[in-house]
């Protein structure tokens, strides 16, 4: 029995606690998940040859393929699930990665997500327009304040 100051060892919990070890074991895992349909792949080629060259006497010539098929097609979907168990090992190595990504980008997202709220409650003041200047007044650049047309050009001939 188990005190409650001393947890038990479980063997994977040092796995899951960090990605590298996760997808290393899965790796593994899936490497022997090939291996094993590999060898499957090899049992149905065999099966479906002994299972078809089968006869009995009074048999017509698809008798002994009608007879393998269900063989043929609980086989094809023990490999299909093999199959299906390798992308899940993938998909789930990927997943965990991504996973310690967003764990590490959490406080960044969380520290940009508060600055903007401060922004959105605590807008900074607007400045004021710039006052249009008074007629009669200095101007600093007077080539730009001119006459806007041929007509306003007064005692300044045009070009």
């Amino acid at each position: 029995m188990n005190t409650g100051d001393e947890p038990a060892y479980a063997p994977l919990r040092d796995v899951a606690r960090s990605p590298e070890a996760t997808a290393r074991y899965l790796a593994d895992i899936q490497r022997v998940l090939l291996d094993i349909g590999k060898n499957l792949e090899t049992l149905a080629i065999e099966t479906r040859v002994h299972c078809r060259g089968t006869h009995v006497d009074g048999d017509r010539w698809y008798h002994a393929r009608m007879r393998a098929l269900p063989v043929e097609k609980a086989l094809k979907d023990v490999l299909k699930h093999v199959n299906g168990l390798t992308e899940g090992l993938e998909k789930t190595a990927y997943k965990r990665n991504a996973f310690e990504d967003e764990v590490k980008n959490l406080p960044r997202k969380r520290r940009e997500k508060e600055l903007e709220r401060e922004r959105k409650r605590n807008p900074a003041p607007l400045r004021a327009a710039p006052e249009p200047p008074q007629p009669g007044s200095p101007q600093g650049n007077p080539g730009y304040s001119g006459p806007a047309s041929v007509y306003d050009l007064g005692k300044r001939e045009s070009a």
